[in-house]
């Protein structure tokens, strides 16, 4: 017999007191607000409630995630600065260099997550960014390529709880229809970091021989010291979570919360810790094939990333001209992003813009394999940089909306992230300098990991129409029947987006 729930929210919220160190068992077990008290908004004012939250949150975290992509991707510009002869850099060390970072980065991602929760948001995110702020300060120290490595290897390690942990912290204040643009925001700062790179090498440049610091030293040490001043004022402009948000009045938190602890179900969905849930993490499907979506957009992304100034060089332009070069796609990129994150919540679908982002990806990447012209190699360019940019926040929030159960999503997306992230270290790998100036090898490679997003992104489409029709056949019988059967409200949370009651996102 098919079950379906009818269940009435009847669970109780609360407008919890600004005790931060309170655990989510503690704040649960404390709600004084019911859910009858929950004040009605008109629209002006809701809009005016998400603006508010907005310019609290957005600001600090995307200027946090673009001073992150900045320090991991200006080894590209420092590498046209001197970086190269000064540490002596001959065969594959400066891609050796490259991948060092991405092992830590990878490892460390999951179980940051877990602990994000616990640590606060407002400590932690400050903590990682000043951490890092330090280890890329060093980096303008090194002098012999072990330490290179060495230093690299902290960076992906203080770097981890970055990127997972802001989309994380993200899907606790948004609803899943709001989610896209708001992580497109936070995303949009890295390709940023890519025209700001090339500008502040440029401009960095110019510093080569004072205080007896090459070029490439000043990149790290300004870049560095900039990270370190922002984290200790996200140290006091950052929140935890709705809950506990004092910059909000006691309506607001309550009308937050309920607004997103509803969003995806009749009954809420699981917020209390249990090891169950991060097993189910591990255990479903839909976590593997977007971590496969993922690979096929991010790879491509870091190999643009870090060797763009590279790439652009080869087509026969100086040092100084191929670091301005490398601004206007990355502006491009951050126009379009905007634009696909609007419409895509708007229209509450993920996979077209995604497989528009595969598309550019193509035309780029096979163009710039071609025997085309410089001048429309560098036009390819922007196909590769916009598409790939604009797909990644979509490829996040995705997986971010049809995962339910806090813990399980904090999981699942660290999975995607962090295994995702694994086709860096190859992106790190695959531009050789005795390959250049086309680069069949590394072009190669990366269309073949544009070509699996073609392949898995039509099968989870297809299994998540499949799924919700059914639900929507068994919910449609059941009523016919009259044979509903009632879930209590711990049972349908439990089943998370397995319940009857869940629509998978398109």
């Amino acid at each position: 017999m098919t079950y379906v729930a009818n269940i009435v929210p009847d669970d109780h919220l609360n407008s919890i007191s600004s005790e931060h160190k309170q655990h989510d068992e503690e704040r649960l077990e404390n709600s004084d607000l019911s859910l009858q008290n929950v004040p009605t908004l008109t629209p002006e004012q809701e809009r005016k409630l998400w603006r508010k939250i907005d310019l609290r949150l957005m600001p600090i975290l995307s200027l946090m995630y673009l001073l992150s992509f900045l320090d991991r991707g200006n080894i590209g510009n420092a590498k046209l600065d001197g970086l190269v002869t000064q540490l002596d850099l001959t065969g594959n060390r400066y891609n050796i260099a490259l991948t060092m970072f991405f092992i830590p980065y990878c490892l460390f991602e999951c179980p940051a997550n877990l602990v994000l929760k616990a640590f606060r948001p407002s400590r932690w995110l400050p903590a990682i960014s000043f951490t890092w702020g330090i280890v890329m300060t060093l980096m303008s120290l090194v002098k012999t390529y072990p330490q290179l490595v060495g230093v690299r290897a902290c960076l992906g390690f203080a770097e981890a709880g970055l990127f997972p942990g802001v989309a994380y912290y993200l899907t606790l204040w948004y609803p899943k229809h709001m989610l896209q643009y708001r992580i497109a925001l936070f995303f949009g700062a890295a390709t940023l970091a890519g025209a700001f790179s090339g500008l502040l090498a440029f401009a960095i440049g110019h510093m080569d021989g004072i205080a007896g610091l090459e070029g490439w030293s000043w990149i790290f040490l300004l870049e560095g010291l900039a990270t370190i001043v922002v984290a200790i004022i996200a140290l006091f402009v950052l929140v935890d979570f709705p809950d506990t948000a004092e910059f909000l009045t006691p309506e607001e938190r309550a009308f937050v919360v309920w607004k997103k602890k509803y969003d995806n179900s009749s009954v809420g969905e699981e917020e209390r810790y249990a090891s169950r849930h991060v097993w189910a993490a591990f255990g479903d499907w839909q976590v593997w094939l977007h971590i496969l979506i993922f690979f096929s957009i991010i790879g491509p992304l870091y190999g643009i990333t870090l060797f763009l100034p590279t790439i652009i060089k080869s087509f026969g332009y100086s040092t100084p001209i191929s670091q301005l070069l490398t601004v206007p796609p990355y502006v491009v990129a951050t126009i379009t992003l905007l634009v696909f994150a609007h419409y895509s919540d708007k229209l509450k679908m993920r996979s077209p813009f995604i497989l528009a982002g595969l598309v550019m990806s193509l035309i780029g990447f096979s163009i710039n394999i071609s025997t085309a012209p410089a001048g429309v190699k560098y036009f390819g360019i922007f196909f590769i940089v916009v598409g790939n940019y604009a797909a990644t926040p979509g490829v996040i929030s995705w997986l971010g909306n049809n995962l339910s159960g806090q813990y399980k999503r904090g999981v699942g997306m660290a999975l995607q992230i962090g295994i995702g992230n694994f086709s860096g270290a190859i992106s790190a790998n695959i531009y050789r300098s005795q390959d250049s100036p086309r680069f069949i090898f590394g072009h190669t490679l990366e269309l073949m990991l544009v070509g699996i997003g073609f392949i898995v992104l039509p099968t989870i489409v297809f299994l998540y129409k499949r799924i919700n029709a059914q639900r929507d056949a068994a919910e449609r019988l059941a009523m016919e029947q009259g044979g509903k059967v009632q879930y209590s409200n711990e049972e349908l949370r439990d089943l998370g987006d397995r319940a009857p009651d869940f629509r998978y996102t398109l």
